[in-house]
């Protein structure tokens, strides 16, 4: 997550995207925070971009690690079985580009990366942001821009700023591996009078959590994952001010890979061919579309 990766369904579930609902087609309506979109772009293979895909890859599959418990970048369907998502609905358009089958395995968020590394997952697509220390274990092909926000209770009763001091001394939720816990708090804490008390989880259903029951003031989340929250809350949360320190998200790949550049062409082919702003038209995230796609972005 830019940081924050406030959700994590317990349990370590393999979905087959294939098996997946069109990702033009939510598998719920509960689950599409937008009705309007229009249809679904054509999305191909791209004959080109197929035949570079490792030979090994092609008959085994991608496996990619996500924290399938982010909305509305990667979740779970009402079925509980059924991954859904701006992110999900992604990992399948590459896979249609590539020509390759793509397994999406849940994994808790500060483990995907260990996991790349060690040889477990061909790719990790979990609104990791794309950082300067992230990028010393793994590569990045960026292809969404967020921030991080300020989550409080409707209303903002303690009257809450994502800026200045007001969050000292105030109890906060962060997800555990996040942006948020690693590098926002730990700046703040240099110039706090008064210490933060921090609380972290696994996931964003303990973070929400902590919130709406009270036992935090707020909680600091990716700016995507704060308003999907709000929105579902049934008016218990709302975002306080903007968002700030916005920087893209990236696909995590192990050094090295023959698969970044390939990542990097299949996001150009899908943007030429409208299926990028397809998927995040679908979910309401048109405003975090990147004009180009980097690899390694931060450095």
């Amino acid at each position: 997550m830019s940081a924050l990766r406030p959700l994590v369904l317990l349990g370590s579930a393999t979905l087959l995207l294939a098996g997946c609902a069109d990702p033009s087609q939510p598998a719920d309506a509960s689950t599409s925070p937008s009705s309007g979109a229009s249809a679904a772009a054509p999305i191909a293979k791209n004959a080109a971009l197929a035949a570079k895909v490792p030979a090994e890859l092609k008959a085994s599959g991608i496996k990619i690690a996500s924290d399938v418990s982010y909305p509305p970048m990667d979740f779970f369907a009402s079925d509980n079985k059924t991954v859904v998502g701006a992110e999900a609905d992604l990992d399948k358009a590459l896979g249609t580009v590539l020509g390759v089958k793509v397994t999406i395995v849940n994994v808790p968020f500060d483990s995907i990366l260990p996991g790349l590394q060690s040889g477990k997952y061909q790719l990790g697509v979990s609104s990791f942001t794309d950082t300067a220390e992230r990028e010393k274990v793994v590569d990045f092909v960026t292809y969404f821009d967020a921030g991080t926000s300020l989550l409080v209770p409707a209303g903002n009763p303690k009257a809450l700023k994502p800026g200045g001091d007001s969050l000292c001394g105030r109890a906060l939720a962060v997800a555990k591996g996040s942006t948020q816990a690693l590098v926002d708090l730990p700046a703040r804490a240099k110039t706090c009078k008064t210490p933060i008390k921090v609380s972290t989880f696994p996931d964003g259903t303990g973070v929400n959590l902590a919130v709406t029951s009270g036992r935090a003031d707020a909680a600091l989340a990716d700016s995507p994952v704060a308003a999907y929250a709000a929105k579902q809350s049934g008016g218990k949360l709302e975002v306080a001010g903007d968002s700030y320190g916005n920087a893209p998200f990236g696909i995590a790949v192990p050094k090295n890979s023959e698969l970044t550049g390939l990542l990097k062409s299949a996001l150009e082919d899908l943007k030429a061919s409208g299926g990028y702003q397809q998927v995040l038209a679908k979910w309401g995230l048109q405003s975090g579309a990147l004009d180009k796609f980097e690899i390694n972005a931060a450095s």
